[in-house]
């Protein structure tokens, strides 16, 4: 247990789990999109859809989708600051079978036309989980330097992006693994000690078999 586990996150309040945790999944969201995004649609499961409205928990996800952090003075404005960015909004309501209280499902798409799909959970403390990435399970939390890596489901993946990761010295923390059929799409989910290098990310984007790359550092952040 850490010193921020035992007072929690600093936030612009009311809420670490509904304020301060859906900021970070506004930002881890923002992210993994690799740019900002011009449209954004938030649907709030369980308690969130419930209270969420109240402890602003709309606000803080936007906030965090617009590059803020929980602590952010802005972030009651967020809806008035995404309006003055062009970013469309369009936030509602739905439920996730089997997924915690406090999850959002949100749809999100950047100015190149990429288009993205986010499940993500507030466990509390401002401590968050991704859930799902475009339909498709990736657990993590975003406090590590972490590489999300589509490939095609095939033998010798998992060892020709350990063995890049080897070549520049990543020690590998934890690594999860995905995949939606045998032999269709799968997701590497790979938690490291240290920042990962451009060059290494670019090494891997190279690898035949690898469809997609995606590195998040929230410490590394602008």
């Amino acid at each position: 247990m850490n010193l921020f586990d035992i007072m929690g996150p600093i936030m612009v309040g009311p809420s670490s789990s509904h304020t301060a945790g859906a900021a970070r999944i506004g930002r881890i969201t923002r992210r993994l999109l690799g740019e900002p995004p011009v449209s954004a649609q938030l649907l709030l499961h369980g308690s969130f859809a419930a209270t969420g409205a109240g402890h602003g928990t709309d606000r803080a996800l936007v906030a965090g989708l617009l590059g803020m952090r929980p602590d952010d003075p802005r972030l009651p404005r967020s809806f008035e600051l995404a309006e003055e960015a062009g970013m469309d909004l369009a936030l509602g309501k739905t439920v996730l079978r089997g997924a915690h209280p406090n999850t959002v499902l949100l749809r999100v798409k950047g100015g190149s036309g990429r288009e993205m799909e986010v499940v993500a959970s507030s466990l509390g403390g401002g401590r968050v989980k991704v859930c799902s990435i475009d339909g498709l399970e990736a657990s993590f939390t975003g406090d590590l330097p972490t590489l999300i890596i589509r490939n095609r489901d095939k033998p010798g993946m998992v060892a020709e992006v350990t063995g890049v990761l080897s070549r520049r010295q990543v020690n590998i923390a934890a690594m999860q693994l995905y995949r939606d059929m045998r032999g269709g799409l799968a997701v590497m989910v790979i938690e490291s000690d240290q920042p990962i290098c451009g060059a290494a990310a670019e090494e891997l984007r190279a690898c035949p078999g690898i469809v997609s790359v995606t590195y998040l550092d929230l410490e590394g952040e602008e």
